[in-house]
């Protein structure tokens, strides 16, 4: 197994940016790996799960909270994790940041440079938590020619109540914040932001459809949203699996269904 942390030049976002990267490479024959564990062909590029964590997050979190390393391990996927900071991963363009290319085009290209990864549709997934799962849904559906599954988790889906001018009950996040980050509420319905478009479009135009993996907990206080998302898909006749369980808004459903997703994976995958 190998963990890197690489901090490299990014021309997508005019700056230095950090990933984390894990690599299911290097293991001791001597360790006991258990039956449910996927075989590693050394002569094959790896697959590959880019994932992204939650707002106020790092690069370092779903190391740090998780068992993505034994995962990544079991499963036989690389893992990238980039570093979004509180951007939902949106072009700022304020800031020169253009994140829809950092996330769909330069890091895929430059970690395919470095490491061994597969180049494949069906080897590249996208994935994450809460902003992070809004990112891998937004995207996963803006570049179904690139991805080819999504796994997005406790998804913070709210574009609509942006559109609708969202106040954070909670008081965690300013007004500001949101204007900020997806622009005049009034063009974000019917954008490539709005994930019902998204759906209608890919259903529309015959597009690349990337599978995908759904899973929220019952008292998460974003359950409505992914409801909500769960109903476009049905209605657009998107095949998708949706998971609806008991489970918070935390880092106890989030281990269990990052596993849960790549075994959902592997098995699209035979």
């Amino acid at each position: 197994m190998a963990l890197l942390n690489v901090s490299y030049y990014s021309h997508a976002l005019s700056r230095n940016t950090d990933l984390t990267v894990i690599l299911p490479a290097g293991m001791p024959d001597f360790i006991p790996m258990p039956r449910k564990a996927v075989p590693r062909d050394p002569d094959r590029p790896f697959r590959t799960l880019y994932l992204l964590h939650g707002y106020s997050g790092t690069n370092a979190d779903w190391l740090r909270y998780t068992r993505i390393e034994l995962y990544a391990m079991l499963y036989n996927v690389a893992v990238v994790c980039p570093s979004g900071e509180n951007s939902f991963y949106l072009d700022d363009k304020m800031r020169d940041a253009h994140y829809a290319r950092f996330i769909c085009e330069e890091l895929i290209d430059f970690t395919r440079r470095i490491f061994p990864l597969s180049r494949r549709r069906e080897d590249t997934l996208i994935g994450g938590l809460s902003m992070g799962g809004y990112v891998a849904v937004r995207n996963g559906l803006l570049r179904g020619d690139v991805f080819g599954a999504v796994i997005a988790l406790s998804s913070a889906l709210i574009t609509d109540s942006v559109a609708e001018g969202f106040k954070d009950e909670y008081g965690l996040i300013s007004p500001e914040y949101y204007i900020h980050t997806f622009g005049p509420p009034e063009k974000i319905k019917g954008s490539d932001m709005d994930p019902e478009h998204l759906i209608n479009r890919i259903v529309s135009e015959n597009l690349p459809r990337p599978n995908l993996y759904v899973a929220i907990g019952t008292e998460d206080p974003l359950l409505d949203f992914n409801r909500k998302f769960h109903g476009w898909l049905e209605k657009a006749g998107y095949g998708h699996v949706y998971i609806e369980e008991p489970g918070n808004h935390d880092w106890v459903f989030w281990d269990r269904h990052i596993e849960n997703a790549l075994i959902w994976y592997n098995e699209l995958s035979k």
